[in-house]
């Protein structure tokens, strides 16, 4: 499912309030750091937040900046980002200044809130029904294919921020820590109760910024099922990036693999002829750095830029038998192996056999054939 990066931003006081419960908004973040977002705004295509937001405080969304606007026509884009919404009973204020500032605006609903708001808002938005009920993977395909949204930042609020981290669809998280507590039960906290994927974020960047500390963190840890996660694809993205390591052939195929703990820990990474051995694929060179009775194995997940093999001339066992050996349960892969050396390869047909879960994530084909491409087919 090809979609946007997924920036989610917010501040937070030291308690992890997102406001209190007064009748004016808490203002967390310093001058500077609004700054800071304004120029984040002007770096994306669209900008999203929930209906709960639009209603509590009535944000306009825009790029301040008249520099930044500027630039962003220069480059060929639009003055302001597309301001997107979600609602599912498009029960919206038709007032609110979401829909009558900035440029185009865009609502995610039901089918059943499609018909309230296009009522209610007529021609000030672009009312897109996702079905009976939201689906968040459905909407940002849409904002993909449709819209040629590439990079979306997520204002808020809490509810959304939530939803999107407990399905593995943020990519990235961008936390402003203000300096003061807020201390009120009633009042709206960053993140909700739920099941969130487990494992370390990992911290990419801290900056002080007057009195707040802004925080980035990229979540680590695999998905655990079929559908592919965010940190799926940032892992996979290194494994097709690893294989442009290989020395070149043109009787092999140049392929990477890295080998991550479900608590998004890195175990293990190879690529195709590492190490001057000219016959060694990237999955049994990845494995071979690792015990094979290493109790973490079995919930680890292999990323391959190229399915792993289930024929080969050069080693006994090929790369799909190496995986079940060492119990891993399973495999993200980029690219389908092609009849190059071996018609009807199936490794993903031998993994599944064996009880591994093998996902292909299509959209990182051309990254992973880019250091094949002087191979035939």
């Amino acid at each position: 499912m090809p979609c946007p990066h997924v920036l989610l931003s917010a501040a937070v006081s030291l308690d992890g309030y997102l406001d209190d419960t007064g009748p004016e908004r808490l203002l967390l973040s310093s001058p500077a750091d609004f700054d800071r977002v304004d120029e984040v705004r002007a770096s994306v295509d669209a900008i999203l937040v929930g209906a709960g937001t639009i209603r509590a405080d009535n944000p306009r969304l825009l790029v301040n900046s008249p520099e930044r606007r500027a630039a962003r026509v220069a480059g060929g884009r639009t003055e302001y980002p597309l301001k997107v919404t979600v609602s599912g009973s498009g029960d919206l204020d038709p007032a609110a200044n979401f829909w009558h500032t900035g440029g185009e605006r865009l609502l995610y609903t039901t089918d059943a809130g499609a018909k309230r708001a296009t009522a209610l808002l007529g021609d000030t938005a672009d009312v897109v029904p996702l079905g009976a009920a939201l689906d968040w993977r459905a909407l940002l395909a849409h904002l993909h294919d449709v819209r040629g949204v590439r990079r979306l930042m997520v204002e808020g609020g809490g509810t959304v921020h939530t939803q999107l981290l407990q399905q593995g669809l943020a990519d990235e998280l961008q936390l402003v820590l203000a300096p003061l507590f807020v201390g009120d039960p009633a009042a709206p906290r960053l993140f909700g109760p739920g099941a969130y994927q487990g494992g370390r974020l990992r911290l990419t960047d801290t900056r002080r910024i007057e009195d707040v500390v802004l925080m980035r963190y990229e979540p680590t840890a695999p998905g655990t099922g079929p559908l592919e996660t965010a940190a799926d694809r940032h892992w996979l993205r290194t494994a097709c990036e690893l294989a442009a390591l290989c020395p070149p052939s043109d009787t092999a195929f140049s392929v990477g693999a890295v080998i991550v703990a479900a608590d998004g820990t890195e175990l293990a990474r190879g690529h195709s002829r590492e190490g001057g051995d000219p016959v060694v694929h990237a999955e049994e060179a990845a494995l071979a750095k690792l015990g094979p009775a290493d109790p973490r194995l079995p919930g680890a997940t292999v990323y391959s830029s190229l399915e792993p093999c289930a024929h080969r001339a050069s080693r006994p066992v090929p790369c799909a038998g190496l995986i079940l050996e060492a119990g891993v349960r399973r495999v993200v892969t980029a690219w389908r192996e092609p009849d190059t050396f071996v018609t009807a390869a199936d490794g993903a047909g031998v993994l599944a056999a064996g009880g591994v879960e093998v996902v292909t994530v299509p959209e990182y084909a051309p990254l992973a054939q880019r250091p094949n491409a002087h191979l035939p087919h």
